[in-house]
């Protein structure tokens, strides 16, 4: 029992470095120049082609109807396409440290909403986190040491766009379900999906890039994120199923930490005080505003899009 803990509370571990490290690696990526819906197209098209190797078996038990389409397509877009492509661009102007630190507003965004569409019921301790949260976004937003520039500060808004899209999406899952499409099978269709969807936006857009030899270090970062991506999303289903939904929860704290210990690793990120404190009101937050999950929820958002 002692054993069987500690190699799930170890895959915990490694999941939780694994998101973390997405970020810098986004940071590297968008640094190269390369614009956000090019990157969005790149990241769903490797996402679904390495989904579908992994899971070539099931494609063609995939059901096709208006429902499962319906999910999907809500998936895609405010799942992937429109928190992606407002994160790379706040990506390029903040550091990746705080965009560690703002993807933990998540479950603090979606306690409101879950109240208004009745997915939950009022508590003091839940408003608690919440208000933390909005004290740990306000550490980052006004003193004036704060960020490394002031300049940066008209980027926030944009990088709190992710984390509200996640919070709707965990909450229209929750209150509408997937269509009896399992974890994988949403993930696929939405990649897929997302794919058809993102390519005559990038295009339109005059973002559409193609990876062209000498490949520099953005390309190997961008796949790589991709890569992560999918592998830590399967892991992290395999745990809650395996330890459920409550233990597996617990890789909030994990991606935002390394986020930040990656950041200061890769990126040689510095921090003020200010930063270290609103880190520390969001993990108090978070440890507020924690759900009581069913095993049922393995897409509630951990940052799994970032």
């Amino acid at each position: 029992m002692i054993e069987e803990r500690a190699r799930l509370t170890a895959l915990l571990l490694l999941l939780g470095c694994g998101w973390g490290l997405t970020q810098p690696l986004i940071k590297i990526t968008v640094t190269a120049g390369y614009q956000p819906l090019g990157l969005v197209f790149w990241q769903l098209l490797i996402g679904a082609v390495l989904l579908g190797i992994l899971r070539w078996r099931q494609l063609g038990h995939l059901p096709f109807t208006a429902k499962t389409c319906a999910v999907w397509l809500m998936i895609a877009t405010i799942g992937t396409l429109i928190p992606n492509t407002t994160g790379y661009r706040a990506a390029f102007h903040l550091p990746s440290g705080i965009m560690s630190i703002v993807i933990a507003t998540i479950p603090m965004m979606a306690f409101p909403i879950a109240l208004a569409l009745g997915n939950d019921r009022f508590s003091l301790r839940r408003l608690g986190g919440l208000a933390l949260g909005l004290i740990g976004v306000s550490l980052i937003a006004l003193p004036e040491a704060s960020l490394p520039d002031r300049a940066m500060i008209a980027f926030l808004p944009l990088a709190l766009v992710a984390p509200f899209c996640y919070a709707c999406e965990s909450n229209i899952v929750a209150r509408w379900g997937t269509a009896g499409l399992d974890p994988f099978q949403v993930l696929f269709g939405a990649s897929t999906l997302g794919t058809v969807i993102a390519l005559p936006l990038a295009l339109g857009s005059g973002q559409f890039f193609i990876p062209r030899t000498p490949f520099i270090l953005a390309d190997l970062t961008m796949t790589l994120s991709a890569i992560i991506h999918v592998l830590v999303y399967s892991g992290y289903v395999w745990l809650i199923g395996r330890a459920g939904a409550v233990f597996a929860g617990q890789v909030s704290y994990l991606v935002t930490g390394s986020g930040v210990l990656w950041a200061m690793l890769l990126l040689g990120e510095s921090y003020s005080l200010w930063i270290w404190l609103a880190l520390l009101c969001m993990g108090a937050g978070l440890a507020l505003v924690q759900p009581r999950l069913a095993p049922t929820t393995a897409l509630s958002k951990t940052g799994a899009h970032g």
